[in-house]
């Protein structure tokens, strides 16, 4: 777990290339080690697949969204183990669609984030405030905006 937290440290700190050699450290653990660790005070466990959501946001972090949609291929969304990792997957989706100036891509992953988590759509409300401000609006994205207390 150390290691994952070490690489999103590099990533935030602009260091692409030391995120990626943590996050290969990590995944080459993660796949030793096979299936699911679960961890003490840590809901979400050890796995190759947390490990991948993880390099999803680190990418993110450092700038580079086709690296994090890339990522995110290798990652099915059922194989996350919680409500909470879901979103984070789909809302980190969204992030690298929004960067890339891909609109409709970013809103459907925000609204897929919606149905598998809406519990946990309050953390993009940033997201969606500015694609409101940036572009077209549809009535999706006018729901969606709804629905995350964007528009009252």
């Amino acid at each position: 777990m150390t290691i994952k937290s070490a690489a999103y440290t590099a990533a935030r700190a602009g260091d692409a290339a030391g995120m990626r050699e943590l996050t290969d450290e990590a995944a080459a653990i993660a796949k030793k080690l096979g299936g699911t660790v679960l961890l003490r005070d840590h809901g979400g466990g050890f796995s190759p697949a947390t490990v991948q959501l993880h390099r999803i946001s680190a990418e993110n972090s450092v700038g580079d969204p086709s690296a994090a949609l890339a990522a995110a291929r290798d990652v099915a969304p059922g194989s996350l183990p919680s409500t909470e990792r879901r979103a984070r997957y789909y809302t980190d989706i969204a992030a690298a669609f929004g960067r890339w100036g891909r609109r409709d891509e970013c809103i459907r992953a925000l609204l897929a984030a919606e149905h598998h988590a809406s519990e946990e759509t309050h953390a993009v409300k940033s997201l969606v405030s500015g694609l409101l401000v940036s572009g077209r609006t549809t009535t999706e994205l006018r729901g969606l905006a709804a629905r995350t207390g964007v528009l009252a």
